[in-house]
């Protein structure tokens, strides 16, 4: 078994290009191409933005790839447009060489270690992998196999949506209403996002008392190979 922390690797892009991009697809709707300049894109977006003219966001898009718990990707997949391929615990047999013959679980950010709590988690997960690996060497399939696999389980999910449908994402997914290993995820995306295009995700809202030091590790595409 092996206890490891959520990672989200995010494609290099320009923010500052992807504004400008969708400046010029939303000044097509008012043939006004000659008032763009070096700056003009932060007024326009803005107005648009507060106007609800939001669509010409879906011009552009961001993808990531994330090592995250089975429980996190099955409220991501709730969003319908967005593009999603997830490692698939129906053919991947954690009980063979190319996995280590090993389970990776990803470590709960809402259950401390040292508690009780913990201890009783991590004695599950134990129990889980003895009882998956007895299975699979017994010839078990991964169909069959798969049905013992709890939410902590540790997968590969490769994400892809527009500007629009991240806005809207993260607005629900790194609030406090969220569950933690969610916000854990996309709350250092958020400010990312922030960083970048602040023009268009400034406004979002974020729960601010989740602890920073339990954020998950951001990194680029290149840093996954």
């Amino acid at each position: 078994m092996k206890l490891i922390d959520p990672v989200i690797y995010v494609e290099d892009y320009d923010g500052k290009k992807i504004m400008k991009r969708i400046e010029r697809a939303c000044r097509t709707c008012y043939r006004s191409e000659d008032k763009i300049s070096e700056d003009s894109y932060k007024h326009l977006l803005k107005n648009c933005i507060n106007r609800g003219h939001e669509s010409i966001l879906e011009h552009e898009k961001v993808s990531v790839r994330m090592i995250c718990d089975i429980g996190v990707y099955k409220d991501l997949t709730r969003h319908r447009f967005a593009s999603f391929s997830i490692e698939s615990t129906r053919y991947c047999n954690y009980g063979k060489d190319k996995f280590d013959n090993e389970i990776k679980f990803i470590k709960p950010s809402h259950i401390d270690e040292g508690t009780q709590e913990y201890e009783i988690w991590k004695d599950t997960m134990e129990n889980i992998e003895k009882s998956y690996i007895k299975l699979s060497e017994i010839g078990g399939k991964p169909d069959q196999l798969r049905m013992l696999l709890p939410h902590s389980t540790a997968a590969e999910v490769n994400m892809t949506a527009n500007i629009r449908e991240w806005k809207h994402i993260l607005s629900l997914r790194a609030s406090k209403h969220a569950h933690p290993s969610i916000r854990q995820l996309l709350i250092p995306l958020l400010l990312k996002f922030k960083e970048d295009m602040p023009e268009l995700f400034d406004e979002i809202e974020y729960d601010t008392d989740f602890e920073p030091e339990k954020y998950a590790k951001l990194k680029s595409f290149e840093e996954d190979e």
